[in-house]
């Protein structure tokens, strides 16, 4: 197996063969698709990645590649130094934040500025945002909490088999996804009823119940007491 060495920051354009390729590095590495795609496969990931989104690599990560079409992808190689805490993969939709980095990272490429002052601090920019990025199906959820959820779609927007993800994102928040989004909904009720007068339906309809009584069963099962004698409670 082939371990690739870097102790300086590299950024730079690569094209990827169709020939199934496997390696890990002692580096951290960001792929981001300029064009085409890349078919990149790890332990927990299985993905095809293509300029919608960028990927992640932790060092010494094990991971298999090839790609089936012409391609260009930006990579750029942060070494461990840069990397004051553990990371994990990440597969990232390129949002207005992240095409920005891309842009900057591009700019850095035309001034043949490889290893320079900006971009190392544009690394270690990079490399802070691996440890404050909220995780894409956690920012989903917060977005969808009041609709239906299934595990199976969290663990897609990952790229995670299912019974891995629940391992993962328990990890990550100390909770299992059903409970993380009963108290995203058990906090938005008690919200509204007690800073609204909106009928137990309405409130029940807004955070995603079909009925009031399986709202109310729901409710006393959190709290132990139903709306309507929290709303009282709560208003005095």
């Amino acid at each position: 197996m082939q371990v690739l060495r870097a102790n300086k920051v590299v950024c730079d354009k690569r094209s990827y063969s169709s020939d199934k390729t496997s390696h890990k590095h002692d580096f951290g590495q960001f792929l981001f698709p300029l064009s085409g795609s890349l078919d990149i496969s790890t332990k927990h990931h299985g993905l095809h990645l293509t300029p919608d989104h960028c990927f992640y690599l932790p060092p010494s990560y094990n991971h298999e590649f090839r790609s089936s079409v012409r391609n260009e992808f930006l990579i750029l190689d942060i070494p461990t130094d840069f990397l004051l805490w553990e990371t994990e993969s990440m597969y990232v939709p390129m949002d207005e934040q992240w095409t920005s980095i891309r842009f900057l990272l591009l700019e850095e490429i035309r001034n043949k500025q490889n290893d320079s002052a900006a971009l190392r601090d544009l690394t270690r920019y990079v490399a802070n945002k691996l440890k404050s990025a909220t995780p894409p199906s956690v920012d989903y959820i917060h977005r969808h909490y009041k609709e239906s959820i299934s595990l199976e779609t969290l663990a897609a927007i990952e790229r995670y088999h299912p019974t891995y993800y629940s391992a993962w994102f328990k990890q990550k928040t100390g909770k299992s996804p059903k409970r993380y989004i009963a108290e995203l909904r058990l906090k938005e009720a008690k919200k509204l009823l007690g800073n609204t007068s909106w009928t137990i339906t309405y409130v029940s309809q807004e955070i995603g119940f079909e009925n009031t009584s399986s709202f109310t069963r729901w409710f006393v099962k959190q709290e132990g007491i139903t709306p309507q004698t929290y709303r009282s409670m709560k208003n005095g």
